[in-house]
């Protein structure tokens, strides 16, 4: 396996910027991508999105001292998502079922990323994407919660546009006071 790959790794060589052509067509994918999330077109999101071999990975994060070896987080420890293709197909099914009440009416969302950076990797089909995001979603008369974070994507190139292929969420909340997590970053 390619360690651009390995969840439990960060990006190793981020000094490879793409060509301006790259970084554009990859920046519209980013922007379509929220504005399918904010308008939950999740059955399309996932077909148009997400490669089949999708890893999504957000870990909780521990609050730890600067000397502990193990950091904020590691792989195989408390997850938010450790998510492939199929767990994410059953959460978007989730959204169409009667017992959805948490999502009946249904939320608001804004997803807004900034920060990003493109990078080439060895592999000429791959590419190693960070970002910073807020997500805000509002439901009912006082339900809102605020969500921000970092993003490691990797992305592949298919068939003249791009899926995702692995992505590690950060969230800089130590406790997510949120009642629930029906959300994707």
């Amino acid at each position: 396996m390619l360690d651009i790959l390995d969840i439990s790794k960060p990006f190793a060589d981020m000094d490879r910027p793409v060509d301006i052509e790259t970084e554009r067509a990859i920046m519209r994918w980013l922007h379509a991508e929220v504005r399918y999330l904010d308008a939950e077109r999740y059955q399309e999101w996932l077909n148009d999105f997400i490669d089949p071999e999708i890893h999504y990975w957000m870990p909780d994060m521990e609050t730890r001292r600067r000397d502990d070896p193990r950091g904020m987080f590691a792989y195989g420890e408390s997850a938010y998502f450790d998510d492939t293709w199929s767990e994410l197909n059953i959460r978007v099914k989730r959204y169409n079922e009667p017992s959805a009440w948490a999502d009946n009416p249904q939320t608001r969302h804004l997803h807004q990323i900034s920060n990003i950076e493109i990078n080439a990797t060895d592999d000429p089909t791959l590419f190693a994407v960070h970002s910073a995001f807020t997500n805000v979603r509002n439901r009912n008369e006082a339900d809102q919660d605020i969500i921000h974070g970092r993003r490691e994507d990797v992305l592949r190139a298919v068939d003249g546009g791009y899926r995702l292929l692995r992505r590690r969420v950060f969230i800089v909340q130590n406790v997510l006071l949120s009642k629930n997590l029906n959300t994707f970053f």
